[in-house]
């Protein structure tokens, strides 16, 4: 009797299983390649973490994104001027424009601008996760985005203005240049990530006898903190160009940044055998979705999903399966990171007001020669400064003290520095509007008022973006499966698509003198969504790491025998 038992056992479990591109099922294996031995339960507690080192691929793409952020910031930054102030007489200008359309237009389409930008990654990251993958997709995109770049240009010279000719154009060139932003942004940081290639911790001696851990996510973290870091550095082009739009015109300041991205498409070019290429998967769209329809099905969600499960509680619907183990737990993964992108909107909503009504507010203030809209600079300024004292000092001090700044955690900081640039904003708002000779109807008129108190403003986003936004996209590369990373990223691009849909909300308020109670509610908003996060998600941190070890063995072929295969099940069956 309990050998015909275990014969149905073993012929029930042992259902062959045809997995894609016949690849044997992955395991949860430790990484082959550790350069070292895997850390302890003792080590974890005594030996600090560090970051590996960051391969020369990882530049070359920093490289790529500081040119694409030097042009896109630089084309940008005199975006509000061009679209809000009519065109002086001469220039050197007082107060540089171009279409005289006001502020409610040009907050509109700057914030248009901006939702375009962000809506655009999700097209980007399908073209490279399904069909011609990451490299391939940004050169396309790369070309498409110069393009804009001409149109933009040649639309801003003074004929053109004098004609008419510089609104639409100007739309064009927006709707062009978007489209080819989301089509690099959803991409390049992906890119980035995938040339560093380890997967699990391990123990490694220093030069002075030190041991420490070496974890991918410490390391990841300082590849993000470096992308950013690049990032902001090509930001600080929106300093030339105001400067040019205010002395020279607006044709000059389009023209700088378009020159500038030739060197992008040329180090993209030449660059290419340098890169980590991942393939791109084809149907990972089709296997999600038949993942889910068959989860509704079956009795347990998505774990009941899994190939190693049917086998034997469903046999008969293991044909139609053409994921793995891993792929369920990875989207399962995937869902959680989700759930907190939802709540990156508003936070979201706080970071872009310094480019469209904080440049506005340092019009109707006293900024000496200098243009109102340069006072954005200050937050990448702050930030080239900031990110490697974080990354050099702060973080690892953090680590000895034993409070390591798990993912959660770094966001919440991020969310509450926000809410604190927008609660001191509101602050300085009001200041102006009690400040002579136009009090609270400035209506771009500059009240005797230095623009110098924003400053405090900007550095304030600035370190919330050092916790929320880099970890943002650290958070969206590690919780993605292999095959979906820039849908992934997409999606957490996607969140300010919802953040510019709130501000199109709130463009009847973004007059004077009502602007003192947007940034009071934008403030109370994001300090109540603060707290209400990390009450929801500060559990994540405990199992960060735990699920950041769910990685692909695919050359691993281990055989299981019988009676594993038994006591498996019967293990199964008692819970």
């Amino acid at each position: 009797m309990q050998e015909e038992k275990k014969a149905d056992i073993v012929e029930t479990t042992n259902v062959p299983v045809t997995y894609e591109d016949d690849n044997f099922p992955p395991s949860y294996a430790q990484d082959e390649n550790l350069q070292g031995p895997e850390p302890t339960e003792q080590d974890w507690k005594e030996l600090p973490e560090v970051s590996d080192k960051i391969p020369k691929a990882a530049f070359l793409v920093i490289l790529v994104e500081f040119c694409e952020r030097f042009t896109y910031y630089g084309l940008s930054g005199p975006f509000q001027n061009y679209i809000q102030h009519k065109n002086p007489d001469y220039y050197p200008a007082e107060q540089p424009g171009a279409m005289g359309r006001g502020q409610q237009v040009a907050t509109s389409l700057t914030t248009f601008f901006q939702f375009w930008c962000y809506i655009t990654p999700i097209f980007g990251a399908i073209i490279a996760d399904q069909f011609l993958g990451k490299y391939k997709t940004i050169l396309i995109f790369s070309i498409v985005y110069f393009i804009g770049l001409i149109i933009l240009t040649l639309t801003s010279i003074p004929m053109a203005i004098d004609s008419g000719a510089a609104f639409p154009g100007f739309i064009v060139a927006i709707i062009i240049i978007g489209l080819a932003t989301g089509g690099i942004k959803a991409n390049v940081s992906p890119l980035v990530a995938e040339q560093y290639q380890s997967k699990s911790a391990y123990i490694k001696t220093l030069n002075n006898g030190k041991r420490v851990i070496i974890t991918p996510q410490a390391t990841y973290q300082k590849i993000f903190n470096y992308f950013y870091w690049g990032i902001n550095i090509g930001s600080l082009s929106a300093i030339a160009t105001t400067e040019l739009e205010k002395n020279v015109g607006f044709w000059p300041a389009y023209l700088l940044p378009t020159l500038m991205f030739i060197p992008c498409i040329i180090v993209v070019v030449m660059g290419r055998k340098q890169y980590v290429l991942n393939p791109p998967r084809g149907s990972v769209f089709v296997e999600a979705g038949r993942l889910f329809y068959l989860s509704w099905k079956v009795q347990g969600g998505l774990d009941a999903c899994k190939p190693s499960n049917l086998a034997r509680e469903r046999p008969e619907l293991l044909e139609r399966v053409t994921w793995d183990d891993i792929f369920v737990d990875e989207l399962k993964r995937t869902l959680k990171a989700c759930v907190v992108f939802c709540w990156f909107p508003i936070y979201w909503l706080c970071y872009s007001q310094m480019t469209n009504n904080l440049v506005s507010m340092a019009g109707t203030m006293l900024t000496g020669n200098v243009p109102n809209d340069i006072m954005q600079n200050i937050d990448p300024i702050a930030l080239i400064i900031l990110i490697p004292l974080m990354d050099s000092i702060v973080y690892p001090f953090l680590h000895r003290i034993g409070l390591p700044m798990r993912p959660i955690a770094r966001i919440t900081c991020g969310f509450f520095f926000a809410a604190a640039a927008m609660g001191y904003t509101a602050g300085i708002q009001s200041m102006v509007y009690k400040t002579a000779p136009y009090y609270d109807h400035p209506e771009g008129r500059q009240n005797w008022i230095s623009a110098a108190y924003l400053i405090p403003s900007y550095v304030l986003i600035a370190i919330s973006e050092i916790f929320a936004s880099i970890t943002g996209m650290e958070y969206a590369y590690k919780k993605a499966p292999q095959s979906m990373k820039s849908i992934v990223m997409a999606l957490f691009l996607l969140t300010n698509c919802f953040a510019s849909i709130l501000a199109f909300a709130l463009v009847s308020v973004t007059v004077d003198p009502k602007l003192v109670w947007m940034y009071t509610g934008i403030c109370g908003f994001m300090a109540l969504c603060t707290v209400l996060f990390y009450i929801c998600h500060h559990k994540a941190d405990i199992t960060d790491m735990e699920e950041d070890a769910i990685v692909r063995d695919t050359e691993r072929k281990e055989t299981v025998t019988d009676e594993e295969n038994i006591a498996e099940y019967e293990a199964t069956k008692n819970q």
